[in-house]
């Protein structure tokens, strides 16, 4: 796949005149918040500026998020008539996910289907996980299995079946076997960047335009563990 770099060190997975799809960095925010960072949307919109020598303010939507120590695919639509086709899809579950994560336990089973019920925790923006319903919680499902074992680590592929508040982050947690890095669910130390080893790895999803398969693949972040991977 050809990765396309520019000034503001972004890398493009995918752009044409609907969509760009960039492959995030650790400590990036997708779209602004309370910390008043740049976000990544700000960053986008800069390079389609220069890029296209566009006048005035440009369209960018903000199809949906990652977590800001989380790593992989965003993708961004440049017209308003992309971005409502590009929320359904996400909405009515009609894209392909894939994740790949790094764990320390290994899991009782090399290939399993977590089911439980989430419910978050606005004040301190956690989420739970519960076996069972509780009040104002939300079934979440995921597939999982372990693609690679390392010397202290196992790398695992996770396929989301729902898209609730870290629900990967919380369900991995649940079972013994959080994030490397994830402080916040339970992993015993913090990565140097601040990062955790989560990686939107894969999305497939049908073009909202064009109606073309789109299938793409972010390459994961230049570290030991995961260029062991």
């Amino acid at each position: 796949m050809k990765i396309v770099s520019n000034k503001n060190n972004l890398q493009i997975l995918h752009e044409d005149n609907h969509l760009i799809v960039i492959n995030k960095r650790v400590g990036d925010i997708v779209q602004g918040d309370k910390t008043g960072d740049k976000p990544l949307s700000d960053v986008v919109k800069e390079y389609i500026k220069n890029k296209y020598n566009k006048p005035g303010e440009v369209f960018l939507g903000v199809v949906h998020r990652l977590d800001r120590p989380t790593t992989g695919i965003v993708v961004f639509a440049r017209t308003s008539k992309a971005l409502t086709r590009m929320n359904e899809l996400f909405s009515n579950r009609e894209t392909q996910k894939t994740y790949w994560c790094i764990v320390k336990n290994k899991p009782a089973n090399s290939e399993d289907k977590l089911v439980h019920y989430i419910k978050r925790n606005e004040k301190n923006n956690t989420s739970k996980a519960h076996l069972k319903e509780v009040p104002d919680s939300k079934l979440a499902s995921l597939d999982y299995k372990i693609i690679k074992e390392l010397n202290n680590y196992f790398a695992l592929e996770v396929n989301l079946h729902t898209g609730r508040h870290h629900q990967i982050r919380a369900q991995l947690s649940a079972i013994g076997s959080p994030i490397k890095g994830d402080l916040k669910y339970g992993f015993d130390r913090s990565n140097h960047d601040g990062g955790i080893h989560l990686h939107a790895r894969k999305l497939v999803f049908i073009h909202p335009v064009t109606k073309e398969n789109i299938e793409i693949t972010a390459p994961t972040p230049d570290d030991v563990i995961w260029n062991a991977v």
